[in-house]
Formats: structure tokens, C-alpha cells, sequence
């Protein structure tokens, strides 16, 4: 079997076994390691090498950060800021907005496709993900308490950690159910 053959076999593997992780050990995952998921995830293919991405990492006592700006928005009584606390690892990707729709769109999904990297990459390094979007992160005060700017988005946030439970796989549809073939 050639060396192609070999990866190949890997990555498809690596796509069927990835879980959404909703369950994740307290133990911390290494700024190390994240870096350099986050190293890999960058080869995302972006059109012009545009590269419209930037991260906020939050760990360890960072992560008081998070939930404070969440807080800020949602107020004390919110069951999101408890829940960063008790995830070992938040990372918030932020996408620089063009006006143009058409690169917009091209960059937009050059970064959904970095998470995907992203998470495949932790994947294979037993570290489980979830990507999460919440009506919180478009507000006005989270965004202010973070730095993101006017003119930025953020595509998602990303739960990470080593997993505690790892959810059995669901069916997906056959894509030839949703396949128009025109020969």
C-alpha cells in the first residue's frame, strides 16, 4: 500500500469518528498543543491566502474572562458562564468581515473549514470538541468586554478538553439521497 493510501485511510477515519463532545475531563489541555492544532488548522484553503482569521484562546483562569463577558451580557443568573468555568478549554474564532458579499462568502467558509481542521486535528490527538454559537456572541457587550472590533465576526466558539464521554455515532443520510447527478 502506498504512503497516500495510508493517510487517506486515516483522514476518512478521523472524519467518521469524530464525536461533538459534550462532557469533558477537568484535566487542562496544553496552550502547546492547541497552538499547534491551531498551526495545522491554518491550512484551511482560503482563496488568496486572505488568511481572515484571528483566535482568543481562553484556559485556565483565563476563562473567568469569558464568563465574565457573558455575564455581562446575560447577567448573573446565566447557565453559560458556569458552564465555560467547567470546560478546560473556550476558543472563540473571529473572521474579518469583508464588504464585498462574494469574498465575504469565500471567507466565511475558509474559516468554518479552519473549525473543521481545527477539531479533526484535536480529534486525532484524543481531544474532544464542540462547537458552539449562542445569540450572546452578536452581543453589542460581549464582544465590547473581548476586543472584537467593528467589522469582525465570530464564526463560533469551540469547547475543548479531553473527553469524559464520547457520544455513540448518529446516522447520517446517504449523500446519494441528496444527490442530483446531471451526465
Amino acid at each position: 500500500m502506498n504512503e497516500s493510501a495510508v493517510f487517506a485511510t486515516n483522514v476518512i477515519d478521523v472524519i467518521q469518528e469524530r464525536r461533538t463532545v459534550k462532557k469533558f475531563k477537568a484535566d487542562p489541555v496544553p496552550v502547546e498543543t492547541l497552538t499547534r492544532l491551531l498551526d495545522i488548522a491554518v491550512w484551511a484553503p482560503n482563496h488568496k491566502l486572505r488568511e481572515p482569521w484571528r483566535f482568543l484562546l481562553f484556559t485556565g483562569d483565563g476563562r473567568q474572562k469569558l464568563a465574565d463577558a457573558v455575564t455581562a451580557e446575560l447577567g448573573e443568573d446565566n447557565k453559560f458562564a458556569a458552564a465555560i468555568m467547567n470546560v478546560p478549554v473556550e476558543l472563540i474564532i473571529v473572521m474579518k468581515e469583508d464588504p464585498r458579499q462574494a469574498i465575504w462568502d469565500e471567507d466565511f467558509a475558509a474559516v468554518s473549514a479552519l473549525v473543521q481542521n481545527f477539531m479533526l486535528a484535536a480529534w486525532s490527538e484524543g481531544i474532544g470538541t464542540f462547537w458552539v454559537t449562542k445569540p450572546f456572541l452578536y452581543s453589542p457587550v460581549f464582544r465590547e468586554q473581548l476586543g472584537i472590533l467593528p467589522g469582525e465576526k465570530i464564526v463560533g466558539m469551540v469547547y475543548a478538553g479531553y473527553p469524559e464521554v464520547v457520544p455513540k455515532a448518529q446516522q447520517r443520510t446517504p449523500a446519494a439521497d441528496k444527490l442530483t447527478v446531471f451526465d
